[in-house]
């Protein structure tokens, strides 16, 4: 017997009352932490999928781990997460208070980029490259850095300013001077609370398995001049380039082997003469000036008849000029 696939009346009323349940379930206004968010005012088709984005990060994630290898003896393992677009001001509120901020300017795009440290990963990297452990959450004391974090910190900076660098070289020439650093989310001048920021999300893995998070963000009125180069997928790699793979399909290209003749002349003789053509017979050819010398069926060079090491052989003289080529 087939089910009907009609509600019942018990059913329906079940489901309107769950529905009024739930309009008039709200939040309790008293809660601090609770925000209103509007769905959909984000824009983020304005950098279409971020592919270009999302490859440079992948990028700098390999190339950044050479700056974190001294400090932990050890291969670091470095993830990027997809970038988001989000207000400054929501971003500032989501993060601690105290934090290593460091504001480096783009000339090149006429703007700025946030560099955002979590203090328990700076005071892990000072523990280890100094020899201790790597043990997370160190710090008892809020509120400044010591003067040896502050180094670990410089150290931190310029390192990623020179592999972010190096990553975006492929898409476009920047260079990141650093301008200020800030030690409090609240104070920093880096862009206006109301402008809508591009935060790009690393997490580094430590050699305990405890993991950290620093984020690098770009103000999204900076990256509209470029917003096209942004979209596109096509990666051209010319920052690194695989040496290795280049010299061994240079090599495997220069052992393909070709097939080379040496043209005399072509004489033309009929049908009926071939014929009567008999054993030992000689035909007579004219050489014109010089021989022809052919590669997979095509005239390349011109050359002299002779001989080297009691061997004929053929002295190339020029190369022969190939339809649409210039003198």
């Amino acid at each position: 017997m087939a089910s009907s696939k009609k509600l019942s009346t018990d059913e329906v009323e079940a489901l309107i009352g769950g529905l009024a349940d739930e309009e008039t379930a709200g939040i309790d206004p008293q809660r601090s932490d609770v925000r209103p968010v509007s769905l959909g005012l984000d824009d983020f088709s304005v950098l279409g999928d971020y592919y270009a984005l999302r490859m440079i990060n992948e990028r700098f994630c390999r190339l950044c781990r050479s700056v974190f290898l001294p400090m932990l003896r050890s291969q670091p393992k470095l993830s990027a997460f997809p970038p988001e677009i989000k207000k400054f001001s929501d971003y500032k509120s989501e993060k601690d208070d105290f934090m290593s901020f460091t504001i480096s300017k783009v000339e090149s795009l006429k703007g700025t980029q946030l560099l955002a440290l979590d203090p328990e990963m700076v005071s892990s990297l000072t523990s280890s490259y100094y020899g201790g452990s790597v043990v997370k959450s160190l710090r008892n004391v809020e509120g400044e850095f010591t003067a040896t974090e502050h180094r670990i910190i410089e150290m931190v900076t310029v390192g990623i300013n020179e592999a972010l660098a190096a990553a975006w070289a492929d898409l476009i020439d920047l260079k990141f001077d650093i301008l200020i650093r800030e030690e409090n989310v609240q104070q920093t001048t880096f862009s206006d609370d109301d402008e809508t920021i591009i935060i790009c999300g690393f997490m580094l893995q430590f050699p305990d398995n405890s993991s950290s998070r620093l984020d690098i963000l770009y103000p999204l009125q900076m990256l509209k001049p470029i917003a096209s180069q942004l979209r596109t997928r096509l990666q051209t790699e010319t920052g690194n380039l695989d040496l290795t793979w280049k010299q061994k399909l240079e090599q495997a290209v220069l052992r393909v082997p070709v097939t080379l003749t040496a043209e005399l002349a072509r004489p033309k003789i009929s049908i009926g003469r071939l014929t009567q053509v008999k054993k030992n017979e000689v035909l007579p050819i004219i050489i014109g000036d010089g021989v022809e010398v052919r590669i997979q069926g095509r005239q390349i060079f011109r050359a002299d008849l002779g001989s080297a090491s009691n061997r004929a052989a053929v002295e190339l003289k020029k190369r022969t000029k190939r339809d649409g080529e210039q003198d």
